[in-house]
């Protein structure tokens, strides 16, 4: 059962919608073969950060991540009421998450302190492809 990430409006967010699993052949006269090793592209790369917010809501970000990493789970983005956005970016990164990949932290976040009770935090996830 994967776990939601807290409800907190990123201020930038990338996304790389990764690559499809395969393997080139070239031969001494130039022909290429591809052999392609399935249907659905590896290695979705999700970067969020969060500008000056509150103390408050880093901790929540740092919690999720301890959450998560302690049992070895997923992570879910909704909007605050249980579902994504349609038809926007976070709407298709949770729906097909890069061809149905699940979102795991590739890394802990980071915390910059901008002054007291105000930080900043970037969040890493990759998408991965687990039958479970």
């Amino acid at each position: 059962m994967a776990i939601s990430f807290p409800v907190i409006k990123p201020t930038s967010r990338a996304y790389s919608p990764g690559e499809y699993p395969q393997t080139e052949f070239r031969a001494q006269n130039g022909v290429t073969t591809v052999v392609r090793f399935g249907s659905r592209r590896v290695n979705s790369e999700l970067s969020l950060g969060f500008d000056n917010i509150s103390d408050s809501k880093a901790a929540s970000i740092l919690a999720n991540y301890e959450q998560v990493n302690r049992v070895w789970d997923y992570v879910t983005f909704t909007n605050g009421n249980g579902s994504v956005g349609a038809g926007s970016l976070s709407g298709y990164i949770e729906e097909s998450g890069g061809s149905g990949l699940r979102w795991r932290y590739s890394g802990p976040p980071t915390v910059s302190s901008i002054k007291p009770g105000i930080c900043s935090v970037q969040c890493k996830f990759i998408g991965v492809l687990d039958p479970a």
